[in-house]
């Protein structure tokens, strides 16, 4: 297809790398002359400098015979008057980011009447995230699939679970949990295993079930299932905001720390059952007055990545609080990952999956379609959602009888809200959604996890 990414800041240029890899014909549009040809230079795409807005621009990037134009800049107006314009001078579908909270409310009512296919919210997606992991916090990483009726878990395996040097076969023998353990991080490498793998201590482990079956499991190995009741939140920025709304609702105390007086005076506005602290996050005794060594949770949301990373650092020494840190700049992910800093949420990644899994989904739009796309595996991986239509090749006919790509698992089947780990003699049916895991990128249809023969 024939993509147009407006905005190359960090989530234009995330998605201009992803989409390049699945084989799109890319142009990218930016007011930033420098920032074009330092994109166009490193992953070869065309690229046209100019204002988005413009029909002009607009005209020479092409977009008379685009299929999607991905507006991403940073002014949420200037995305959506994109959008708009796209709309009245071709055919494309239009995908907006939008992160002002004052417009969060109204985000339905914008994108039907200005017809553009989806507007998406960085900030919320990655707040939805978080609170996931703040309901379920022996997690390192939860994202659901089915509406809510699957979760896939990330956990690292302890010693006091005892089940390192044992095989995933026997450990299902032993606790009898329906679980399918559906990726395995070690060190550098990641394997998506068969039932002879034989897991180690600190290997992370991803599980996928259904929520019941999840907490079975983890009750049986000792890990505790319980939402926390209350979190310490340093960052009073919009992720913040959206975070603490969140949080509110499931019943969760928060308190947030804030150096802008302006800011706290508006939080305490906007979020009255929220605890505002005017103070410099990075004050530790400002930190342990607020009892962050006895906190359960502890969330660092500033604008800077190595305060983030330093404060998580500091909380993990002196604190058992569940942690929880957001890091914007993944230049340095691998070095990132290996400081053990609870669960890390790279925004534009979530964002990223949002508008990939729409992509994928208009790319074969009358075959069975991604419905939900996350990566996974520390990004070696994804984890993908279809919906099943009538596909002779794939539909009724037994799972071990498939002749399925290498390294591609089938980890679940909803069938009529009934959840199902698949076992050999299964097969897919009309109406389904599947889950399926894979190192293979670029799946786009069901009919991607066959071998080509």
């Amino acid at each position: 297809m024939k993509i147009i990414i407006v905005g190359c800041g960090k989530l234009g240029t995330t998605l201009a790398e992803q989409l390049r890899d699945e084989d799109h014909e890319l142009v990218i549009v930016d007011t930033n002359p420098a920032k074009i040809q330092q994109l166009s230079e490193s992953i070869d795409v065309m690229g046209v400098t100019g204002n988005g807005s413009s029909i002009q621009v607009l005209s020479e990037a092409g977009v008379e015979e685009a299929d999607i134009l991905i507006a991403v800049t940073r002014s949420d107006e200037l995305n959506l008057l994109c959008c708009l314009i796209a709309k009245k001078v071709s055919n494309c579908h239009t995908i907006a980011r939008v992160r002002n909270p004052i417009y969060n409310k109204e985000v339905h009512f914008i994108q039907k009447m200005m017809g553009i296919s989806m507007i998406i919210n960085p900030e919320f997606a990655a707040a939805t995230e978080m609170s996931r992991l703040l309901r379920f916090p022996s997690a390192i990483k939860l994202d659901t699939f089915s509406k809510g009726r699957v979760e896939l878990l990330k956990f690292k395996l302890l010693p006091e679970f005892n089940l390192g040097g044992m095989t995933i076969a026997q450990i299902m023998e032993k606790l009898r949990c329906d679980i399918l353990v559906c990726g395995v991080e070690r060190e550098e490498k990641v394997y998506i295993p068969s039932g002879n793998f034989i897991l180690k201590d600190q290997d992370r482990i991803s599980i996928i079930a259904s929520p019941e079956n999840s907490a079975k499991f983890f009750s049986k190995i000792g890990i505790p299932t319980q939402q926390v009741k209350s979190v310490l939140i340093v960052g009073g920025g919009t992720l913040g905001y959206y975070l603490s709304s969140l949080l509110l609702r499931m019943k969760i105390k928060v308190t947030i720390v804030e150096i802008d007086e302006n800011r706290c005076e508006e939080l305490s506005e906007l979020l009255p059952e929220a605890t505002i602290v005017c103070g410099d996050g990075t004050d530790k005794k400002l930190l342990m007055e607020e009892g962050l060594s006895n906190a359960e949770a502890f969330v660092t949301l500033t604008s800077l990545d190595e305060e983030n990373i330093l404060l998580s650092l500091f909380a993990k020494k002196i604190s058992s609080a569940k942690l929880i840190t957001k890091v914007n700049r993944i230049a340095f992910d691998d070095i990132v990952e290996g400081l053990d800093l609870g669960s890390i949420i790279y925004p534009r990644y979530i964002t990223a999956d949002y508008i990939l899994r729409y992509v994928r989904a208009m790319g074969n739009s009358l075959g069975s379609n991604v419905e939900t796309l996350y990566h996974i595996l520390d990004g070696q991986a994804e984890a993908l959602e279809f919906s099943v239509k009538e596909t002779p090749q794939v539909t009724g006919v037994p799972l071990s009888r498939l002749e399925l790509k290498d390294n591609l698992l089938i980890a679940c089947i909803n069938r009529n809200r009934q959840i199902l780990i698949p076992r050999g003699q299964d097969a897919l049916q009309p109406g389904d959604t599947v889950i399926v895991v894979t190192t293979a990128k670029g799946l786009n249809d069901l009919k991607d996890i066959l071998k080509k023969k």
